[in-house]
């Protein structure tokens, strides 16, 4: 999924090249005819999310300035670009006392408005890096400091919303590296507990004869190297939440305590001599099926019972690669903080493949080859080559339900560059025209399946993933058109002809 622009301006004429403007740089523009609109935009419930606003500054009603100082009373963080018919120094000067992030002249050219708004994007996801890094010391992390636009996430995030607002215990189920601890801190921090401790314990981690020690405690002289006193992580986590990440890997030995320390509201460390009283909300996260362990005999059925009442399953990331596009700006303008690297661009060769990875490891994972191309890259954009671990896996085919601005690797090597995802992830060189040849190299007709599927890829790759637009231009329904890509993508994963097409 790429950037959402909202374009708000009065002038019909102005509204339509800008939005023409924004849709060339790649970017999906959303346009409404006033203030008044361009707020109820914003802020309306059901309205789609808005990654950065073009805003007149003189409209009839709410005008540019008025919109600015609702979105600042509301406390929302969009980047503002303002516009405005006269560059006098004290038009500029409100707008950005009011807020903006720039200002351009109108009649803005695509060259302007592109840095403009590849500028307030990149602003953007770093403020949005440093906001998520000081609620994350502050414990007040929230479901809005959560990464995602994926559907799939949708229900999962309903879900845990309500929950926060009570002390419900979750269980939290999904595959290694797909966030479950950032969705423990956002319930903690979004419910009633959030002023108190959230205390994270990996039960994997933690060796079997020490256990009941660090989640229970222990009194001074218990046992063989307990020259002090501990009072356990469920004392620490008293009234406010207690993480237990990988629960299924608990002993059973440890299972029964647990058990007993849920149904009493009390713990009694090793070697006291009578319970302490403890009021802690449990969280507890698995990338195992518990009730496959509780079958196997490994986890008691009674405390599976006591944990499951209310569980949430993250779902993969290859599930919601729409997310992909939005966590590579994350990931970037932090890592380039953090290494004092100014990469703020991926080529679209290596975009189209980061999105079409299944992601083992997922979230983690990415991350991580984030991080390591930031780190080793020698120029200003991050190439294929600056990930040798995907690098080998070879061409992707087109899948449009998923990122519909991917141009294969097949174009003339002339002419400029365009951008997706916030400017900052620039696709293929579009290509200035085009020729179509008719014969094989062994001077056979070429099929007519491989020179449509060829004329489609570079429809898509001319109205830069414009889908509409291509399905007008090709005079096929989007439906056709979409159905005619799924063809050559499958053709192309059994070596059919749409792959020797590119």
């Amino acid at each position: 999924m790429v950037a959402n622009i909202l374009i708000a301006d009065d002038d019909a004429v102005q509204r339509r090249l800008v939005e023409n403007m924004v849709q060339k740089c790649g970017y999906e523009a959303v346009t409404v005819d006033s203030g008044d609109a361009a707020v109820a935009m914003l802020m309306g419930a059901d309205a789609p999310a808005v990654d950065a606003v073009v805003l007149d500054l003189v409209m009839p009603g709410l005008d540019g300035l008025g919109v600015l100082a609702k979105i600042r009373d509301a406390g929302l963080s969009v980047p503002v670009i303002v516009q405005t018919a006269h560059g006098g120094i004290d038009n500029v000067v409100s707008a950005m006392r009011a807020g903006a992030q720039d200002f351009v002249v109108k009649p803005v050219g695509m060259e302007r408005l592109q840095v403009s708004l590849r500028n307030a994007l990149n602003a953007s996801a770093l403020k949005g890096v440093l906001q998520r890094i000081r609620h994350s010391r502050e414990g007040r992390l929230t479901f809005a400091d959560i990464i995602t636009r994926s559907e799939a996430m949708t229900p999962v995030l309903r879900t845990a919303q309500k929950a926060a607002a009570s002390s419900i215990p979750v269980l939290i189920e999904g595959e290694s590296g797909v966030g479950k601890e950032l969705f423990a801190r956002a319930i903690h921090g979004s419910g009633d507990r959030k002023a108190k401790p959230f205390v994270a314990v990996n039960c994997g981690a933690i060796p079997d004869n020490l256990v009941e020690s660090i989640l229970f405690g222990h009194e001074k002289g218990a046992f063989t190297g307990a020259t002090e006193r501990h009072m356990g992580k469920f004392v620490e986590a008293h009234g406010g939440t207690l993480f237990l990440d990988e629960v299924s890997e608990l002993p059973l030995a440890a299972q029964v305590k647990l058990l007993r320390a849920l149904q009493e509201g009390a713990v009694e460390a090793v070697g006291g001599r009578k319970p302490v009283k403890v009021d802690v909300r449990i969280v507890s996260a698995t990338n195992r099926n518990l009730l496959d362990r509780v079958k196997s005999g490994h986890f008691r059925e009674d405390l599976f019972y006591r944990l499951h009442v209310l569980p949430l399953t993250i779902p993969p990331l290859r599930a919601r690669r729409e997310d992909i596009p939005h966590l590579l700006r994350h990931f970037l303008a932090r890592f380039g903080a953090e290494e004092n690297r100014t990469i703020t661009a991926i080529t679209g060769e290596a975009m189209a493949h980061l999105g079409k990875l299944d992601w083992p490891g997922n979230i983690r994972q990415l991350e991580n080859v984030m991080y390591r191309a930031v780190v080793m890259s020698d120029g200003d954009q991050l190439g294929l080559s600056d990930f040798p671990s995907i690098a080998a896996n070879g061409p992707v085919s087109i899948d449009t339900h998923s990122e519909p601005l991917i141009v294969p690797p097949a174009v003339h090597p002339a002419a400029a560059t365009a951008v997706i995802s916030g400017g900052e992830i620039p696709i293929a060189p579009l290509p200035m025209g085009g020729t179509l040849s008719l014969l094989t190299n062994t001077g056979e007709v070429r099929p007519l399946e491989e020179m449509e599927t060829e004329i489609i890829r570079f429809a898509i790759s001319h109205y830069r993933g414009q889908m509409s637009e291509v399905a007008r231009r090709l005079k096929i329904g989007r439906s056709t058109l979409y159905r005619k890509l799924d063809e050559a993508s499958a053709g192309a994963a059994s070596g059919g002809g749409a792959e020797q097409a590119s």
